[in-house]
């Protein structure tokens, strides 16, 4: 399925984004701040705050090829941060509702005390 998620693109459901990066056809760039992170994110996930994003720190580097899907809590920041990565020339999208969409869907999250994870 071919994929062109530029600018003005259609966002994803949690269980799109899990079968595109469970398939390896995309990366998951994971955009809360490093106390969400570590509280719980899915697994295989990459990690850079949208706040670093902004300041201009690079993106990781498996995250510099191909498409990027990002994540946030809620929706907002990754809607933010696929902006900036499209402007930048990158194929990027998000995940509708965020990590909170991601675990009522009963995907794996991973992480916050080794008991698989919580999302506040």
């Amino acid at each position: 399925m071919p994929h062109s998620f530029r600018r003005g693109s259609g966002r994803l459901s949690p269980e799109q984004a899990h079968r595109l990066v469970a398939d390896r056809q995309a990366v998951l760039l994971d955009v809360r701040e490093t106390s969400e992170w570590n509280d719980g994110h899915a697994p295989g996930a990459l990690h850079l705050p949208l706040s670093r994003l902004m300041a201009g720190a690079p993106l990781p580097a498996g995250a510099r090829a191909g498409l990027v899907v990002v994540v946030c809590r809620s929706g907002n920041r990754s809607r933010t941060a696929a902006d900036i990565l499209t402007a930048s020339g990158l194929e990027a999208t998000d995940v509708t509702g965020g990590m909170t969409a991601w675990t009522r869907q009963g995907l794996p999250v991973t992480g916050g005390n080794d008991s698989g994870g919580v999302i506040a």
